[in-house]
């Protein structure tokens, strides 16, 4: 064995944490992937992989036994549509999923806990306006979360707070601002609006129209799944205990973004916007002043970059879909 570091990643069949089994694996340490499923486009690369539901506290512990490092990405959650419409069921769930998890680790003398909070805690009356000025840490606060998922983050946040304060417990605090790429859930409802905007371009014919929610001038800033991945094992190094954006601070509207999806695939579609349909706050951008002071970097992938290579992973995973159904009608 070594003195490798023995490292967990909950959420290891999801879209971030995938990414971080590999990108852990690349860098030597032994690394058990645990999840409510397996991970839905490729095997993971953990040593070992379970599939548990950490909702419950044996299985936490299970998770945490001979651990040094825990990265607690496990969550019930999704898109805007999503996180909008089950607030019980997101609550109830991810406040189980971390409070175990974090007591869990603790008592199997875990050395660092990580964990994965949202930009959704940010004050919704600080995200009124689409040119918003960027969220610092402390805009957290006095505290008006989105209702649901945002309310559990920022309570998950302080918890783990307590736990280094009652117990000197070391945890890591990591606000997400919205994550994409490759191996991202694109369909379903669950998915973010790149993945959504990339399949709704994908499906549609050149000069048609597709649907956009709300008005397209919400604005937002996007994270490609490598910087986020470097990100966070910078974060787990560092001393910094305190919450910490990572996220870029370049904002986009929705409407540009689904202009350059329709850039990248060469197509020229007119937007239908539905304005029935949730949208979440305003405008939501990353203060990376404090980022860069503690890790002395940021998130650099342009936007486009990061863009052209989700749309081609998303555009052939639908060809590929559209392959199977045909062989299924045809027989073949």
């Amino acid at each position: 064995m070594g003195n490798k570091t023995r490292i967990l990643v909950t959420g290891a069949g999801g879209f971030i944490g995938h990414h971080l089994v590999k990108r852990l694996k690349a860098d030597g340490h032994w690394v058990r992937g645990v999840d409510i499923k397996q991970p839905e486009y490729e095997q993971s690369a953990a040593d070992d992989f379970q599939v548990l539901d950490l909702r419950m506290w044996e299985n936490c512990l299970t998770a945490t036994r001979d651990i040094d490092q825990v990265y607690n990405l496990a969550a019930d959650m999704g898109g805007i549509g999503y996180i909008t419409a089950f607030l019980a069921d997101i609550s109830k769930n991810n406040i189980l999923i971390n409070a175990h998890m974090l007591e869990a680790s603790k008592q199997n003398d875990v050395k660092r806990y990580l964990f994965s909070s949202s930009a959704c805690v940010y004050a919704q009356y600080k995200q009124k306006v689409a040119d918003l000025a960027p969220l610092k840490e402390e805009d957290a606060y006095p505290a008006d979360p989105e209702p649901g998922y945002g309310w559990e983050k920022l309570f998950a946040e302080e918890l783990c707070r307590y736990y280094y304060h009652d117990y000197k417990f070391e945890t890591r605090i990591v606000r997400f601002h919205n994550v994409y790429g490759p191996l991202g859930t694109y369909d379903g409802g669950k998915e973010k609006s790149p993945a959504a905007i990339s399949r709704k371009v994908a499906h549609a014919e050149d000069g048609g129209t597709i649907e956009i929610w709300g008005d397209g001038l919400q604005t937002r800033s996007y994270m490609y799944v490598d910087d986020c991945v470097e990100g966070l094992i910078r974060l787990m190094g560092s001393n910094h205990r305190e919450p910490l954006n990572l996220g870029t601070d370049e904002m986009v509207s929705i409407n540009h973004l689904v202009d350059m999806i329709c850039g990248i695939a060469g197509k020229s579609l007119s937007k239908a916007h539905d304005l029935t349909k949730p949208q979440g706050v305003r405008g939501r951008n990353s203060d990376n002043t404090l980022l860069r002071k503690v890790l002395g970097w940021e998130p650099s992938t342009p936007l486009e970059q990061g863009l052209a290579i989700t749309y081609k992973w998303i555009e052939g995973e639908l060809k590929k879909k559209e392959v199977g159904e045909l062989a299924e009608v045809t027989g073949d």
